[in-house]
């Protein structure tokens, strides 16, 4: 992995200044990189999560994998076969989803 010599350099300044200055630069030092480095990338990946969840589709063709959904026993509400917080949109029962949409 190779640094580019741009990076090298500001990565030294930044190192000169918080030395050289004690501990007066460091706030400043912290303020400026807060602005420039943090708030940016925050910026960046929420952008990226937002076009991410535009494009992708939740829905998912359900498997019938026999390691999940095991029902050794009835669950002691409903009629046993629905977990305490069952969602029929995103929880599937053993044999499929509840639902046709989705």
């Amino acid at each position: 992995m190779s640094v580019s010599s741009g990076a090298l350099a500001a990565g030294r300044l930044l190192a000169v200044a918080s030395a050289s200055a004690g501990h007066e630069g460091g706030a400043r030092t912290w303020k400026i990189l807060s602005f420039v480095v943090a708030f940016p990338g925050v910026a960046v990946c929420m952008a990226n999560a937002y076009m991410k969840s535009e494009h992708e589709s939740h829905e998912s063709e359900f498997v019938p994998f026999a390691h999940l959904r095991i029902r050794t026993k009835k669950f002691p509400w409903g009629d046993g076969n629905h977990s305490l917080f069952h969602n029929p949109h995103t929880n599937p029962l053993p044999d499929g989803f509840e639902s046709s949409h989705h």
